[in-house]
């Protein structure tokens, strides 16, 4: 009796075990109001949605319901693209605070940059498909190279988080300004007419 039980016992606790870690791994797949959903209200502007903006008085900025409470010193944007309207193109100019774009798609973060990666106080991000990119090096002109950073996405919505740091008080009306600064747009292709 107790060799059946201990049996009985072996295989409920496999079994809700499989249970849990199956209803774990489905919560992301399940979800309606994952960070992409949310970050898809900001697909019709030309700049970042303000996520958290860094508190200008003495009384502390809301923060955004479903983002974790960030640093206070730090304003966030955000970006999302569709790429089957075209590329997604950020530009974003350096200045005294530091800055930080950071690519998300449906499984994370896949490509980060600050603006150390900026020439000449300019930083453009160009995000796009794996045909798109294609393209984009065969009308390529050889005597003038691209200045973008090109990013080949792994899925074709995702976000960007734009982030600006105000390393003292008197530079929180500037990071938010940073982060509202950077351009988010559809990056239209030029199309050579054809060739008659």
């Amino acid at each position: 009796m107790s060799l059946r039980f201990a049996y009985a016992t072996l295989c409920g606790l496999t079994l809700a075990g499989l249970v849990h870690v199956a209803t774990v791994l489905a919560i992301p797949l399940l979800s309606e109001a994952d960070a992409l959903s949310r970050a898809r209200a900001s697909e019709s502007l030309d700049h970042p949605q303000p996520i958290y903006t860094v508190a200008t008085t003495a009384s502390p900025a809301p923060a955004e319901a479903w983002l974790p409470i960030p640093d206070p010193a730090v304003a966030v944007g955000v970006c999302a693209y569709d790429l089957a309207d075209g590329p997604m193109r950020v530009s974003a100019r350096t200045g005294p605070l530091m800055l930080t774009l950071a690519a998300h798609g449906r499984r994370g973060a896949y490509y980060a940059v600050t603006d150390q990666a900026a020439v000449r106080g300019a930083l453009d991000l160009v995000i796009l498909t794996r045909a798109q990119y294609d393209e984009a090096l065969a009308n390529d002109d050889e005597s003038e190279p691209s200045r973008d950073v090109r990013i080949v996405a792994p899925d074709r919505q995702g976000f960007v988080v734009v982030r600006a740091l105000a390393g003292l008080p008197s530079q929180r009306p500037a990071a938010n300004a940073a982060v509202q600064a950077v351009a988010c747009s559809i990056d239209s292709q030029s199309e050579e007419p054809p060739a008659r």
